[in-house]
C-alpha cells in the first residue's frame, strides 16, 4: 500500500516552473514519491499564501515539518526472470532518483531566484529548459518501469504524482484510475484521485472518494484535511451533495479539520486553514477565531509565519471592534513582506476609530456596519 503524507500547500513544478516563481516560504513542495500526494485547491489561509501572493517561492521538501511515511508496494508479478524483490528494488531506485532530481531542481530555483534579485540569474526560458531535461530520465524511468510491470500498483501511483506535480493531471487520473483497479482498498489512491476531481471535476466525485479514504484510513490526517479543504472551497456544491446550508457546510468544513487538527496537532498549515474557515461564519465568532489563530501561532514554525498571524489576529480584533488590540498587535508585524498588508489594515483601524469618534458609537457596531469578511485579510 502507497502511503501518503500531508501536503496542504502543494506547488505544482512544473507550474513553478513555467511562471517563473521563487521558492513559497514556509510552503512545501512534493515530497518523496513514496509519500507525495497531489493537494487540493488550498486556501489563502496563513503566512505561507500571503507570502506566495508577495514573493511566491517554491519550497525546499519538508519545511512544513511533515515526514513521509515509506512503505512496501504490494508485490505484482513482473517480467519473466525477474524476482518480487528484484522489481521492488527497482521500483525503489526510480522513486530515489524522482527525489534527488526534485531536489537538485528546487535548490536551482531558489539560487536562481537570489541571483534574479541581485539582477542576475537566467531567463526564465533556459530554466525551464534545464528543468525538463533534469526529469527527463525520471519520467522515462517510470514509463519503462510500468510498460514491463502494468500490474504494478505502486509504481502507477508514483508516476501519478510525478505527473501531478508536473501539472499533466489528466495523465496523473489515467495512472490513478489504472491503479484503483489493481488495489481497490488503498485509501492513498482514494485520496490522490479525489484531489484530482477537486481540480478537474467532477467535485462531487471527491467528495465520494475523500469519505472511502477516511472509511478505509481513519486515522490519516490528511485525508480529513483534503477533505475540509475542498467542502470549504467548492461550498456550493456541498451543499447540495450534503442537503446542507452554506454555514452547516462551513461547520461541516470545520469538524474535517478538527479531526485532522486532532491526528496532527503541530501541522501549521491546517490550524493556520482551521483559523481561516472562521471568516466565513456569520455572525463572527471573535473569540472562536481569536483562539484558533493563537494556535496557530503556538507552532508556528518562523518568523514569517508567526507575523503572517499576527496579521490575522489584527484584522479579527478589528471586526470585533477591539480597535486599540487590533493596533497593538499589528504593531507586532515587522517582515517587509506583510508591509502593504499592515498598511491596509492599520488604514480601516484609524477610518474605524474616527467612525466611532464621530457619531460616538462603540467600535464593535462600526466594524459590524462597515467591515464584511471574507478570507484572508
Amino acid at each position: 500500500m502507497v502511503e501518503v503524507s500531508p501536503h496542504p500547500f502543494l506547488a505544482q513544478r512544473f507550474a513553478v516552473m513555467v511562471l517563473g516563481l521563487a521558492a513559497m516560504t514556509g510552503g512545501c513542495a512534493p515530497g518523496p514519491r513514496q509519500g507525495s500526494v497531489q493537494a487540493p485547491p488550498s486556501l489563502s489561509s496563513g503566512p505561507q499564501a500571503q507570502a506566495a501572493l508577495t514573493n511566491p517561492v517554491p519550497a525546499a521538501n519538508g519545511l512544513d515539518g511533515t515526514t513521509n511515511p515509506a512503505s512496501q508496494a504490494p508485490a505484482v508479478p513482473g517480467a519473466v526472470g525477474e524476482s518480487k524483490a528484484a522489481i521492488e528494488a527497482e521500483y525503489k531506485k526510480i522513486m530515489d532518483d524522482d527525489d534527488e532530481a526534485q531536489a537538485e531542481v528546487d535548490k536551482w530555483i531558489r539560487e536562481n531566484q537570489d541571483y534574479v534579485a541581485k539582477g542576475a540569474g537566467l531567463p526564465q526560458a533556459e530554466l525551464t529548459r534545464r528543468i525538463r531535461e533534469r526529469f527527463e530520465p525520471v519520467r522515462k524511468a517510470y514509463e519503462d518501469f510500468i510498460k514491463r510491470h502494468p500490474g504494478h500498483a505502486g509504481g502507477r501511483v508514483a508516476y501519478a504524482s510525478f505527473l501531478g506535480d508536473l501539472g499533466e493531471e489528466e495523465a496523473a487520473e489515467e495512472q490513478l484510475e489504472k491503479a484503483l483497479t489493481l488495489d481497490a482498498k488503498d485509501p492513498a489512491i482514494y485520496n490522490n484521485l479525489a484531489n484530482i476531481y477537486g481540480h478537474r471535476g467532477p467535485v462531487k466525485k471527491a467528495f465520494e472518494y475523500f469519505s472511502k479514504a477516511i472509511e478505509l484510513k481513519p486515522t490519516e490526517p490528511v485525508y480529513y484535511h483534503n477533505f475540509g479543504t475542498t467542502v470549504y472551497v467548492f461550498r456550493k456544491d456541498a451543499m447540495e451533495y450534503f442537503a446542507l446550508n452554506e454555514q452547516q457546510v462551513v461547520e461541516k468544513a470545520l469538524g474535517l479539520y478538527s479531526n485532522s487538527l486532532r491526528l496532527d496537532p503541530d501541522n501549521f498549515p491546517l490550524a493556520s486553514d482551521v483559523a481561516e474557515t472562521y471568516y466565513t461564519i456569520q455572525p463572527l465568532r471573535a473569540d472562536e477565531a481569536l483562539n484558533a489563530w493563537t494556535n496557530a501561532l503556538h507552532i508556528a514554525h518562523s518568523d514569517v509565519e508567526r507575523e503572517g498571524v499576527y496579521i490575522h489576529l489584527a484584522r479579527i480584533k478589528m471586526v470585533a471592534g477591539r480597535l486599540a488590540e487590533a493596533g497593538a498587535q499589528l504593531n507586532a508585524v515587522t517582515n517587509a513582506l506583510y508591509g502593504e498588508l499592515k498598511s491596509r489594515i492599520a488604514r480601516r483601524i484609524e477610518e474605524r476609530q474616527r467612525e466611532s469618534k464621530e457619531t460616538n458609537a462603540p467600535p464593535a457596531a462600526v466594524s459590524k456596519k462597515k467591515e464584511p469578511l471574507g478570507p484572508g485579510p
